[in-house]
């Protein structure tokens, strides 16, 4: 096999990049296919398809057939330079990706080519919508003159994530979810969404601490709950709101005045002087441009509806990649994604979904994604770490992280999400309308008081229905047969449909 497009211009050039998530190649014996491997995406060509070792060849193939790589496109233009670009240009300048290089060209090196603005042709986009699921609507893409092309790229040159289609993210469909939601909700008495919002607030709280192997205090628990029911209000995305929320969930003697200053990582203590590094963000002075741009990117697409699931991606993962803080980062990222969804309107107002919950059940899922950008990323950094702790990085690293591919983090949250929704929010809501109904039939039989009767049924319901002898111990107040009776009456009502049956199929 034979790489082509931009693994070939990777090849030529010795390009330092990440690994492409995106690789063409041209076999002689192949039909024209594609497999996916997760995010990762392989095109195989016939050799009809061969556009030689020329780079002007391989990056119009690479623009045509895998779409947009920022980070190779930059790389690639500093080994290139401007005159071979301009050139290159210059040879068909009103041609599809004569014009997206040239823009590209200028948008990644913030430097003008000697060459004149177009006065005819219609207007292109940068990326292809059928191919990319974070660009901008058409309404909001920034029409540039001198190019005449669509810039709908979700980012500045400072920062631009991309998140590419693939079959997992184009069968999460959003519209169908948000039924099912309403459809959910709708089925149940306004009362019990109310105390399982109640809940669920509580819960994704713990979820999200307990995620950091982190046991907080009741008054920190209270705070990060409060801080979850402002999700969805004024964006959170300058560093003055982002301070102020990080200051809201950490102890106040950690508490943050602004980015940090110094490097940190992520690891773990392996004993004395001995660190295991997991991940190294970018350092203190590439962190003020990052998070310009990657507060562009959020406040781009929080204004469309349609974009819900590459916002809270950008919003929550590309925030903790870029770690501002010495401490809250993994938390914000949780809440950054809370409130993306509940902005765009997914989540209703005053609900929150537990999405941490998932994400702690499924842990290795989780810790997969974050590896997913992570571990490709460390093979390309060089670091020392003093028996202090104290780590520096050399060399320039900041390409590494402006341009990072989320496609993996928006698959993990896509399934993350959809499972709240079926499991944690349904079992919830079930749960409450189980232990309701259950509660009133025991009532009309006994007379027994509150905290009694919460007890005795919920201590039923975790028994399947029946008291454990050391259970049944706890109401020596009730005869043999009271008790039977009751039991039977909570099996009865553990045995009827979920209220949401009959709406939902």
């Amino acid at each position: 096999m034979k790489a082509v497009g931009y693994g070939r211009l990777v090849e030529k050039f010795s390009l330092d990049v990440l690994e492409l998530q995106v690789r063409s190649f041209i076999h002689e014996k192949s039909l024209r296919r594609s497999v996916e491997n997760g995010a990762m995406r392989e095109f195989y060509y016939p050799v009809s398809y061969d556009p030689g070792d020329a780079w002007q060849d391989n990056l119009v193939f690479a623009l045509k057939y895998e779409g947009v790589q920022l980070e190779v496109l930059a790389a690639l233009f500093v080994v290139i330079g401007p005159n071979e670009v301009r050139d290159f240009i210059a040879a068909a300048h009103l041609g599809k990706y004569s014009r997206q290089t040239w823009f590209l060209y200028e948008f990644l090196m913030n430097e003008r080519l000697d060459l004149p603005d177009l006065d005819r042709g219609n207007y292109i986009p940068i990326l292809d919508e059928a191919q990319v699921l974070s660009c901008l609507d058409r309404t909001q893409a920034l029409r540039v003159k001198r190019q005449r092309i669509l810039n709908n790229l979700p980012g500045p040159r400072e920062y631009c994530p991309i998140i590419r289609r693939t079959k997992v993210l184009d069968s999460f469909d959003l519209i169908a979810v948000k039924e099912r939601i309403a459809k959910r909700l709708g089925s149940y008495p306004a009362r019990i969404v109310e105390r399982a919002a109640r809940y669920l607030y509580s819960k994704e709280t713990k979820s999200s601490f307990e995620i950091e192997q982190e046991n907080p205090n009741e008054r920190r628990v209270n705070r990060f709950i409060e801080l979850l029911r402002q999700a969805g209000g004024d964006d959170p995305y300058s560093e003055a709101d982002l301070v102020r929320l990080e200051q809201a969930i950490v102890e106040e003697r950690y508490a943050s005045s602004g980015f940090r200053k110094t490097q940190n990582y992520v690891g773990e203590s392996l004993g004395p002087t001995r660190e295991w590094v997991h991940y190294v963000p970018p350092k203190p002075a590439d962190l003020s441009s990052l998070m310009e741009g990657w507060t562009v990117s959020c406040r781009r697409l929080r204004v469309s509806e349609t974009k819900i699931l590459a916002l809270a991606t950008i919003a929550g993962f590309g925030f903790v990649f870029l770690h501002p803080f010495e401490d809250g980062n993994g938390r914000l990222h949780r809440f950054l994604i809370h409130d993306a969804l509940v902005a765009c309107g997914f989540t209703p107002r005053s609900l929150i979904f537990p999405v941490s919950a998932v994400m702690l059940r499924r842990l290795k899922d989780y810790d997969a994604a974050l590896e997913a950008y992570s571990k490709p990323l460390m093979e390309h950094l060089t670091y020392t770490l003093s028996d202090r702790g104290e780590l520096s990085v050399q060399g320039d690293t900041q390409p590494l992280y402006r341009y990072p591919d989320l496609t993996a983090q928006a698959e993990a949250l896509a399934g993350f999400i959809e499972e709240t929704v079926d499991t944690e929010l349904a079992a919830e809501l079930e749960y409450l309308a189980l232990f309701d109904a259950a509660r009133e039939r025991v009532r009309s039989l006994l007379d027994m008081p509150d905290k009694r009767l919460d007890l005795f049924v919920s201590l039923c319901i975790q028994g399947k229905g029946r008291l454990s002898h050391a259970k049944r111990s706890r109401f020596p107040e009730l005869r043999d047969e009271e008790l039977a009776t009751l039991e039977q009456v909570v099996a009865a009502e553990m045995e009827r449909p979920p209220l949401s049956n009959s709406i939902l199929n």
